[in-house]
């Protein structure tokens, strides 16, 4: 069983946003949210020698995620091959798995109700192809495969090339998306854009917004079920008067 992960290459990424458009056209993401974001950490060096940094925020699909456990449906959960993903036939739509994220990578789809993230682009990669951003990218920054593969360049990218994770002594839950390049736009990414404590949501927050919907269903019922006797009503009324 392989055990995906990807690297970002802050020296080769220009921050273009190709990937982040890549994944919104892929999955639908509405207006005001993304599954991937680029956003910029400043500038590293001196004058005249100066570049600018770029960090790439997404799921990470951590060995010890913490989105899982705060899930009060099991709707969240965690494959075999690392990444996390979401049944959104159990998913309630309460927001409790974001808040519990440290990485702020998951956000509540408002058009259909339920939670929304990066999964790797899993169901591409069960047509043998790459996620979406990974083939978008120009630069070539963006690695994905196997890291148990020592033969994968993700395997030689992380355990021979050194690349960080984005994780404090705070927070470290195993995250599999890995930064290479040079030291300091790790840290200049990691003292920008640190990852913050998990945060609950009261369970009874969690259990209102159940119920809410449950009540809105209950109510959708009752009008459907009053409109079709209606209809059916009228129906026999008409033939009862031909006759």
């Amino acid at each position: 069983m392989p055990r995906y992960a990807m690297v970002i290459d802050q020296e080769r990424c220009v921050g273009c946003q190709s990937c982040t458009v890549a994944c919104k056209s892929e999955w639908d993401v509405p207006n005001g949210f993304s599954r991937t974001k680029v956003r910029q950490t400043g500038t590293v060096g001196e004058f005249p020698k100066l570049s600018t940094s770029f960090y790439v925020s997404q799921c990470n699909h951590c060995d010890r995620p913490t989105c899982v456990p705060a899930c009060p449906t099991g709707a969240t959960y965690q494959d075999q091959n690392g990444i996390v993903r979401v049944n959104r036939d159990l998913c309630i739509g309460c927001g409790s798995c974001v808040a519990a994220c440290p990485y702020g990578a998951r956000y509540v789809n408002a058009g259909i109700g339920k939670v929304d993230k990066c999964d790797f682009c899993a169901s591409r990669l069960g047509q043998g192809l790459q996620p979406a951003c990974v083939t978008t990218c120009p630069a070539h920054a963006k690695v994905f495969g196997d890291l148990q593969d020592s033969s994968s360049e993700v395997f030689r990218i992380v355990y021979r090339s050194g690349a960080k994770r984005m994780e404090t002594a705070k927070v470290a839950i195993g995250p599999n998306v890995y930064y290479a390049g040079k030291p300091e736009h790790a840290e200049l990414a990691l003292a920008s854009f640190a990852p913050g404590p998990p945060r609950t949501i009261a369970p009874g927050k969690i259990w209102s917004s159940l119920l809410n919907k449950v009540v809105y269903l209950a109510v959708g019922a009752t009008f459907l079920g009053q409109a079709v006797a209606f209809f059916r009503q009228l129906s026999t009324g008409e033939k009862q008067f031909e006759e």
